[in-house]
């Protein structure tokens, strides 16, 4: 992908924290590798692109699911039960992180009173 795609404000807001927080070339909103003796603002804080090849690269995949959204848009998977997309891991997962608790809850439920039926059969 290159930068020529514009992000959506919230992806955007995603983005400039994750540049903030997880940056190592992002000094207090100035980027150290556009730094030639003038201080340089970090254009993945003023712009609604991915312009930073290194941002890219090794920033960005930290944040799975912004990564997915932005880059891999094939490994983006629809939840059955709530239908939001989320990054998945492996072929066989149906359920974004918030259903698959309760879907696997539920389920473990429902096998134990099973085998309990069984027992006491």
């Amino acid at each position: 992908m290159t930068g020529n795609r514009r992000l959506t404000p919230p992806q955007s807001r995603r983005v400039n924290s994750l540049a903030k927080k997880s940056c190592c070339n992002c000094d207090k909103g100035k980027c150290l590798l556009l730094d030639d003796g003038e201080e340089c603002v970090c254009p993945q804080l003023i712009s609604y692109s991915l312009l930073c090849k290194w941002f890219r690269t090794a920033v960005l995949p930290l944040d799975k699911e912004l990564y997915a959204e932005l880059l891999k848009a094939e490994d983006m998977r629809r939840c059955t039960v709530c239908g939001a997309a989320f990054a998945s891991s492996s072929n066989h997962a149906k359920y974004c992180p918030d259903c698959r608790k309760r879907i696997t809850r539920k389920q473990t439920a429902e096998r134990m009173r099973k085998r309990r039926a069984l027992i006491t059969q």
